[in-house]
């Protein structure tokens, strides 16, 4: 049971039964919740800035094969997890700490034929439960911003990874001092907001025994596709199928504040690869 800093993390991502909310969405768009292909999950599935985009430029970067073992951590409702599965045939691992999200990615991930590739569990992303040399592969997609200590979050991920292994690191990152507005789909409020600037990650990276080979600021990819769901919403309103679902009720307020800030320069989705010395 997660304490202190976890919980409060946990229960701002918990939403209950969000497996039936999913698939009622997929019924009202059109879609046979019991023949899905992984596309389908699509609009809901890439629960961080850059969307499906992002998702598969950090594929790209980790060289994924149909051998490599994947462990996705902070995997959420499991969209990476099974895009990684779908596209390279690599077996993915996915861990979370909130029990609905790993419920969720195991129900959707057996609904799209992918439960032989991928499969998830309840954990913490700084007490990881395997053993060391576990994966060839990982990924960190906007989990940093809800940790606070990103030495022991690099730590964790590069005693799992065996010697020579990528880790790819997408977090949204601090680039300019001044205020980030709240709610964002991350926090609601500073209390659970860990945001740390590149030159902190690439510190916690090295010390974890780490070398980066490749960092990319991927904030006009964000904004260009905030403005295009932007623009969608005035002209059709929400989707049926779409991260609203995730985010709740203030998810309006949560978009406007992120977009703002990734505008004003404040924030910006970082992608970092490292191997494992």
């Amino acid at each position: 049971m997660p304490t202190g800093v976890e919980a409060n993390v946990s229960r701002h991502y918990a939403i209950r039964s969000l497996e039936t909310i999913i698939v009622e969405a997929l019924r009202a768009s059109g879609l046979d919740p019991e023949s899905l292909k992984p596309d389908d999950l699509a609009p809901v599935d890439e629960f961080h800035m850059g969307g499906r985009a992002a998702t598969a430029a950090l594929a790209e970067a980790l060289e994924l094969r149909p051998a490599t073992r994947v462990l996705d951590i902070g995997c959420g409702l499991g969209g990476a997890a099974r895009y990684f599965a779908a596209q390279a045939g690599c077996r993915v691992t996915g861990i979370d700490l909130t029990s609905d999200y790993v419920e969720a990615a195991t129900a959707l991930t057996r609904r799209v034929g992918l439960a032989d590739l991928a499969d998830f569990q309840v954990a913490s992303a700084v007490d990881l439960p395997f053993a060391p040399a576990s994966f060839e592969a990982a990924s960190l997609i906007h989990v940093g911003m809800n940790v606070p200590d990103k030495r022991r979050l690099c730590a964790e991920a590069a005693r799992v990874l065996k010697r020579g292994g990528r880790l790819a690191v997408y977090d949204v990152m601090r680039v300019c001092a001044g205020d980030i507005p709240y709610p964002t789909a991350w926090a609601a409020d500073a209390d659970t907001s860990f945001m740390a600037d590149p030159a902190h990650y690439r510190e916690a990276l090295a010390g974890a025994g780490l070398v980066v080979r490749m960092e990319q600021d991927q904030r006009d990819l964000a904004i260009d596709v905030f403005r295009r769901f932007r623009a969608r919403v005035a002209e059709r309103g929400l989707p049926v199928l779409g991260l609203h679902l995730l985010m709740g009720p203030d998810a309006p307020a949560k978009v406007t504040n992120m977009a703002a800030a990734l505008e004003r320069g404040l924030i910006a989705p970082i992608l970092m690869v490292a191997v494992r010395r």
